[in-house]
């Protein structure tokens, strides 16, 4: 078991995951490995018949992100729950940072839980994903 986490408290951060700047290669290979094939994301002409600038990040791309920062803090077998939702479009171009908090300690099923609030922005600081996640830290 992670000791650290039996440590946990209220307001702890976690460390910031910030990634390389969105480009059609991350969504490309994104699009294979997930079966996420949606023009939207992958073809300029498609994205701008539908009003877009250009093509633009999946949003299970930035959730995955997420994902990435809580199990760098937690092993997964520790995630009991994690959901999402989505505040804003990732442009090509975004530098993404991923954050967490801890928000609260509770009890569920008896186990000792963080909940995490997380979420992502660009580099302007706009909000694109919040969310949150269960944590177990500690098994009763």
């Amino acid at each position: 078991m992670n000791n650290l986490l039996q440590n946990v408290q209220v307001d702890d951060r976690l460390p910031t995951l910030t990634l390389a700047a969105v480009d059609r290669v991350t969504l490309m290979l994104f699009g294979c490995a997930s079966g996420d094939l949606n023009p939207i994301h992958l073809d300029v002409d498609f994205a701008r018949k539908a009003g877009m600038p250009d093509v633009f990040a999946h949003g299970m791309l930035s959730m995955a992100w997420l994902g990435r920062l809580l199990t760098r803090w937690a092993p997964q077998s520790r995630l009991r729950s994690f959901g999402v939702r989505f505040q804003g479009i990732t442009h090509l171009g975004n530098v993404i940072t991923c954050q967490g908090r801890v928000s609260e300690i509770v009890e569920v099923n008896g186990e000792r839980c963080a909940r995490v609030e997380v979420s992502t922005s660009n580099q302007y600081g706009q909000i694109k994903i919040v969310g949150d996640a269960l944590i177990a830290i500690a098994i009763g």
